[in-house]
């Protein structure tokens, strides 16, 4: 693989990188075409199967519930997260070249963080949803109208911008004087703090802090609903209401298992613990494999959307015979 490097990095150790190189996958440039198209289908595969479900949950009348409106909207965040890094990923592995100015790789940690942490919000705003409906389900029509709904969501992008913008601007405004090569395939905070001249003790520690905020404390509060949940559920006396309530809240546990698992090990340890090795791996993880695995989690195990699915099938293949 062909690199640029910055005059930052050889001329001259005490001026400031203008520009990073992500070396990516240059360790195996033979799998790098192969690497190409398994990504690109999986890309592909994400934006289909999430962008089908948007369209269920807007156009089917049965799917427009408070549950099916955050679904939508972890949907679309999903796609927007996915495509912050897999496009510029993908753009390196065909051109052999990694280069990335140092501006738009500030604005790819921003929106990879914005992103995530809005993920993980949705995430506990789901939880709550359906321990309204499990717990409370005489007040849920009224505690979950509309508007709250609305209002949750806005919350969560509120209470995000204004942390990532900050937590962006902290870390880069770190010199990086030294060599410029980031060991991954897009902008993270791990391999950038590595790169960085100065004391990162402050960045440091602002990251725990935010990733006890936003990871620890939502996943909290989730464990917290899931527990009055599973209680309220053990003590139904019909085993197929127990059942439907299992079903309903599996697929949701699932996804969560997943996102706090790898963000957890990524974020939450301290990073001269975590080989770069392994960083990139659990990064594929929670970019790529994850992003993948959740609409298909959501619909195969959800009897509501595979419905939805066959009602759309039906309706398609009727507009083509006619």
């Amino acid at each position: 693989m062909e690199f640029v490097l910055s005059s930052g990095e050889d001329q001259n150790s005490n001026i400031t990188a203008t520009e990073f190189v992500l070396l990516g996958f240059s360790d195996v440039p033979h799998l790098q075409w192969m690497l190409f198209g398994i990504f690109l289908l999986m890309y592909l595969t994400i934006l289909i199967c999430n962008g089908i479900i948007m369209l269920l949950t807007r156009t089917d009348s049965s799917l427009q519930t408070p549950m099916y409106f955050f679904l939508s909207n972890f949907s679309f965040v999903e796609i927007c997260y996915v495509t912050v890094t897999i496009p510029r990923m993908l753009m390196d592995l065909c051109t052999q070249k990694g280069t990335i100015p140092l501006f738009s790789c500030a604005v790819q940690l921003c929106f990879v963080i914005m992103l995530g942490g809005m993920e993980f919000l949705l995430l506990t705003v789901m939880a709550y949803d359906r321990y309204v409906a499990i717990c409370n389900p005489l007040h849920y029509p009224l505690v979950m109208n509309n508007k709250v709904c609305m209002q949750l969501v806005a919350a969560c992008w509120i209470s995000i911008i204004p942390v990532v913008t900050g937590q962006t601007y902290q870390i880069f405004s770190l010199p990086y004087c030294g060599c410029n090569k980031i060991n991954h395939f897009f902008c993270d905070i791990p391999p950038l703090l590595k790169l960085a001249c100065g004391d990162t003790f402050v960045n440091n520690l602002a990251i725990y802090v935010a990733s006890v905020v936003f990871i620890m404390v939502p996943f909290l509060l989730i464990i917290v609903s899931y527990s009055k949940i599973i209680c309220n559920i053990l003590k139904l006396s019909s085993a197929g209401g127990r059942s439907k309530a299992f079903s309903t809240c599996s697929s949701h546990l699932i996804v969560v298992v997943l996102f706090y698992g790898t963000a957890t090990i990524t974020y939450a340890q301290p990073q001269s613990n975590q080989s770069e090795s392994m960083g990139k791996l659990l990064s594929l993880c929670y970019t790529i494999l994850i992003p993948l695995l959740n609409p298909i989690i959501y619909t195969l195990r959800n009897k509501d959307i595979m419905v939805a699915l066959r009602k759309l099938q039906t309706k398609l293949s009727t507009y083509g015979n006619t």
